[in-house]
């Protein structure tokens, strides 16, 4: 709380009187601001593990000058930035261009509503430079951006959970945030009528799940998608009362120390008493027990009412909101994930084995075979020399993450335009950042944003910098990536998917000046070729890795 001074950008709503402020440090227009603004209830005391709570009408003043506090879960990087941790998360930031001061009725601006990523267990709205993204992009925006519970706290699946009403519990905050967006986004000069989701990774997971989880509300809460290497029926989505959820939430109580003969109302009252501290250590240590084998524990999960049944029956029975789609991934998606030195054959096909165990035998030789063994054939292009490497490195993130982020997300571009003649946009991230991780997980999120860290390392960068951004910026405004000519109005025409003769806008793959190479032009427009094989295998696996 505090008072309003005169120079600060001030906006009523009906939970009180928000205070921003005014953005202009490394930006080339000024962007208001207006940062932790509760979007719902604490979830604390009572109220952990419960569904989230509509915010209160007040008359209060309340101070949006600062980020809220993150929700509690994993450091985002070891050595990086320190956080503040508090179950008092839910909180929500609106950024703006100001406002005309001229008098005469002022125009709704499109909505952008963004998701941050982190696996479900970490991660905060504050990694998406959200006042770069609308200052950079030529065209006023109003972009919400959010914290919602992750980690245990947000998304801890169980048969007693279910039994207590506390499943997807994260998707339930981000639901709730939405109908706040739509009740109160026109007070910030924001349309509620052209709502559009993106975000990256989880972020893009997260907005699968709500494309086929709102396939006929009205009004709709949301009117356009952007999902970035994420997509509702990536890794597998399982019921909450499948027996690995069942040994994860049996570690964690193990972790908490909750005594083993509670029954379950009194194992949630527990719960529900450990300090935050404990909780988060304890979702932490089950998290990275799992994480060798990328059998992530804190996941979403069916739960019969916000994901009803699995994501490949959705798509089947035709249950999912049409609207237009935007959708792509990194051609490395699974450097960052994969240890760099994994060296022999029989440690490939045992990932495959564990994180995917009812593959038959049949199928691990399959993925074997798409996927050349570089020890064994000659021509094979998974071949590494880099220092540190394992001969099996380039092999295996290669291999996942295209089972995990580039078939289910080509997925959705082909399933969509198949069964909706809203248009459907997919691109590819080529650019190779390093030699190592060569176009890695969640890159693109800082090329969007025009992060000055990229913008500044030469001409040809900050062109694709601007180059990515006016296609989404366009893509928030109309739904078309083409529509609005933005900072970059000769940008190649980006034409929809069609499945019968797909094509993708490519980004940054010809361009290799970060690895010592040419520069080369930001985007250009490729028939949709690459990986296709290896992603109709995965897809022909759908059902089995959704289990």
């Amino acid at each position: 709380m505090g008072s309003k001074p005169d120079d600060r950008p001030s906006v009523s709503l009906t939970q009180g009187t928000v205070v921003g402020t005014v953005l202009t440090e490394k930006l080339p227009r000024p962007i208001e601001a207006f940062r932790g603004i509760p979007y719902a209830l604490p979830p604390t005391g009572d109220r952990r593990f419960r569904p989230p709570a509509k915010v209160e009408p007040s008359t209060a003043t309340i101070d949006a000058s600062k980020f809220g506090a993150v929700a509690p879960g994993k450091q985002l990087f070891p050595g990086g930035p320190k956080f503040e941790y508090s179950e008092d998360c839910l909180t929500a930031n609106v950024f703006r261009p100001p406002p005309p001061t001229q008098d005469g009725e002022k125009k709704l601006l499109p909505v952008g509503v963004y998701i941050h990523g982190g696996a479900f267990n970490r991660g905060t709205a504050m990694m998406h430079n959200t006042p770069s993204f609308i200052a950079n992009s030529g065209q006023d925006l109003v972009v919400v951006s959010f914290n919602y519970r992750i980690g245990a706290l947000g998304f801890l699946p169980s048969t007693l959970s279910y039994e207590e009403g506390v499943l997807n519990l994260g998707l339930k905050d981000q639901i709730i945030l939405l109908e706040w967006v739509r009740d109160n986004i026109t007070a910030f000069g924001g349309d509620p009528n052209n709502v559009t989701l993106f975000g990256i990774s989880a972020g893009g997971h997260s907005i699968g799940h709500l494309l086929l989880h709102d396939e006929g509300q009205s009004p709709p809460l949301f009117h356009k998608v952007i999902l970035q290497s994420g997509a509702p029926t990536s890794r597998a989505v399982r019921p909450y009362s499948a027996p690995i959820h069942e040994a994860q939430f049996a570690d964690f109580l193990a972790e908490i120390g909750c005594p083993p003969d509670l029954s379950a109302a009194e194992t949630f009252a527990f719960l529900r008493s450990v300090p935050t501290e404990k909780v988060q250590a304890a979702q932490i240590a089950v998290f990275d027990k799992y994480n060798p084998s990328l059998r992530w524990a804190f996941q979403p999960v069916i739960d019969g009412d916000i994901i009803p049944r699995t994501p490949m029956e959705s798509w089947r029975q035709d249950k999912w909101r049409k609207v237009p789609i935007m959708t792509g991934f990194n051609r490395n998606e699974g450097s960052i994930y994969i240890s760099k030195r994994v060296s022999a054959s029989a440690e490939f096909t045992r990932f495959f084995a564990d994180l995917l165990p009812l593959l038959s035998e049949e199928d691990v030789a399959a993925v074997d075979a798409l996927y050349p063994d570089p020890l064994t054939v000659a021509s094979s292009p998974y071949r590494e020399d880099l220092e540190g490497t394992g001969a099996q490195y380039r092999r295996l993130e290669v291999a996942y993450g295209q089972y995990a982020y580039v078939a289910p997300v080509r997925q959705t571009a082909e399933l969509a335009s198949r069964a909706s003649a809203q248009p459907v946009y997919l691109y590819q991230w080529g650019l190779e950042s390093s030699l190592l991780d060569r176009a890695r997980h969640g890159e693109n999120m800082y090329y969007e944003t025009c992060e000055p860290s990229k913008t500044g390392i030469s001409d040809a960068q900050k062109e694709l910098c601007l180059t990515y951004n006016a296609y989404i910026a366009s893509f928030i405004a109309t739904g078309d990536p083409n529509a609005v000519k933005g900072n970059v109005p000769e940008r190649p025409e980006w034409v929809r998917y069609d499945a019968g003769a797909p094509k993708a806008m490519v980004f940054g793959e010809e361009n290799k000046e970060l690895i010592g190479g040419p520069v080369g032009p930001p985007a250009r427009l490729h028939d949709d070729t690459w990986a296709r094989r290896e992603s109709e295998f995965w897809w022909s696996k759908v059902d089995v890795s959704q289990q």
